[in-house]
C-alpha cells in the first residue's frame, strides 16, 4: 500500500439529534497537534494523515503541520445535518483554503469531497437525522439506487474543481452509487466485523475493477470484548442522553457520562482486528488506508469499566483522565494500546 496513514480529528461538531457526540477537542493545542503529528510520522511510521473536522482554519493549521513533517494530507472537512446548498457551500470554502496548501505542496494534499452523505447531508434520504434516514434506507434498499447522490456530486465537483486543482476523492459507504469518473482517487468507508469478515475483500472488487488507485478511507475497531461481532460495529454503547447532559453547562458538572451497561475493556481483540485487517487490504491490490483513529479525547478511559468511555472508542491510544500522562510518552495525556504497536508494524515494513 503506497497511502498508509491515520485519521486525526481537530474537532467535529455533530449537529441535530442521532449523535453522541455534540464536539470534539474544545481546545485543541497547537504544540499537541504537532508533537501527535510526529508521532504517527516517526513511531507510527504512517506516510498520510487524514486530517478531519468541521473548522476550516483548524484542519488547515493541522495540515500545514503534517505537510511541515512530509506527510501527505487527506483535508477532510465534516459538515453534519445541513442542506445540500449549504453542504456545498462549506465544502467549496474548505477546498479553497486546501488550494493555498495545495500549491505549495503539489501531489501531497488531496481533498476528500465529503462523506456518506446519503446518512450524513438532508436531502438525498428522506429523515431528520441520521437514525430516520438509516431506518428509511432500510425500509426502501432501493433508494441508493435513486441517482440523487450521483446528480449532486456531478454538481458539486465542479465547483470544488473551479478552486482546488489538486486530486480529489469522496469517502463512500459501500453501497453508495458513485460516479469515480469525477474522482481521481476511489475512497470508501469499508470496517471489518462479523457480518462481513469472510467477504472483506471481495466487497471491495467493484471499487478494484474501476482501474483507479482505491483508497480505504475509514476502517477501524472499538476497544471492548464483542465489539467484533456486536453486527453494528460495536456503536451505540454509550449513554448518550448522559453524556450530552455532561455536555451542558452547569449541570453538566452534575451528571457523569457512562456506558449504557457492563462491558469488559479488550486492547487485544482491537490488537488483532486491525493486524487482520491490516493483512488482508495489503493483499488486496488498494492503493492505500487510512485507519480510524489516532485518539479521542473526549471519550477517556477510567479504572471502573462503568465509565471507561474508550470502550466505545476506535482510537489506537487511549485517553487519561484529567491531569495524567502517559508512560510511553510522558509529555502526553494518553497511553498507546496494544494496537499502536501492530499498526505500527504493519506501516513499518513498507
Amino acid at each position: 500500500m503506497l497511502h498508509r496513514g491515520i485519521h486525526y480529528d481537530t474537532g467535529t461538531t455533530f449537529r441535530g439529534p442521532g449523535y453522541a457526540i455534540s464536539s470534539r477537542r474544545a481546545d485543541l493545542d497547537m504544540s499537541v497537534v504537532r508533537r501527535e503529528i510526529e508521532i504517527i510520522r516517526d513511531d507510527l511510521h504512517a506516510n498520510a494523515v487524514r486530517v478531519g473536522g468541521s473548522d476550516i482554519k483548524r484542519i488547515t493549521s493541522a495540515a500545514e503541520v503534517a505537510l511541515g513533517l512530509d506527510l501527505e494530507v487527506w483535508f477532510s472537512p465534516a459538515f453534519y445535518e445541513y442542506s445540500p446548498e449549504e453542504t456545498a457551500m462549506r465544502i467549496v470554502a474548505a477546498a479553497n483554503a486546501a488550494t493555498f496548501l495545495s500549491a505549495a505542496h503539489p501531489g501531497r494534499v488531496i481533498f476528500v469531497v465529503g462523506g456518506e452523505l446519503i446518512l450524513f447531508m438532508k436531502g438525498l434520504v428522506a429523515g431528520k437525522s441520521v437514525i430516520e434516514r438509516l431506518h428509511r434506507l432500510r425500509e426502501e434498499p432501493s433508494l441508493v439506487h435513486s441517482g440523487r447522490l450521483d446528480e449532486y456530486l456531478s454538481k458539486l465537483v465542479p465547483r470544488v474543481r473551479a478552486v482546488f486543482n489538486g486530486p480529489l476523492t469522496y469517502a463512500s459507504l459501500v453501497f453508495e452509487q458513485v460516479d469515480w469518473s469525477l474522482f481521481d482517487y476511489v475512497g470508501v468507508d469499508h470496517y471489518r466485523e462479523a457480518r462481513n469478515k469472510v467477504r472483506y475483500i471481495e466487497i471491495l472488487q467493484p471499487f478494484l475493477s474501476t482501474g483507479k488507485p482505491v483508497i480505504v478511507t475509514e476502517f477501524g475497531m472499538r476497544t471492548y470484548r464483542g465489539a467484533e461481532n456486536s453486527g453494528t460495529l460495536g456503536f451505540g454503547v454509550t449513554d448518550t442522553t448522559r453524556l450530552w447532559l455532561h455536555t451542558r453547562p452547569v449541570i453538566g458538572h452534575f451528571i457523569r457520562a457512562r456506558l449504557k451497561g457492563t462491558f469488559q475493556r479488550d486492547e487485544a481483540m482491537q490488537a488483532r482486528e486491525l493486524d487482520e485487517t491490516l493483512g488482508e487490504l495489503e493483499r488486496s491490490g488498494v492503493a492505500g488506508a487510512l485507519l480510524s483513529t489516532f485518539t479521542t479525547p473526549e471519550a477517556g478511559t477510567d479504572d471502573d469499566p462503568r465509565y471507561d468511555l474508550d470502550m466505545d472508542s476506535m482510537s489506537i491510544v487511549k485517553s487519561l483522565p484529567p491531569g495524567r500522562h502517559g508512560t510511553a510518552y510522558p509529555d502526553m495525556p494518553w497511553e498507546p494500546k496494544e494496537s499502536f504497536a501492530v499498526v505500527a508494524r504493519h506501516f513499518a515494513i513498507h
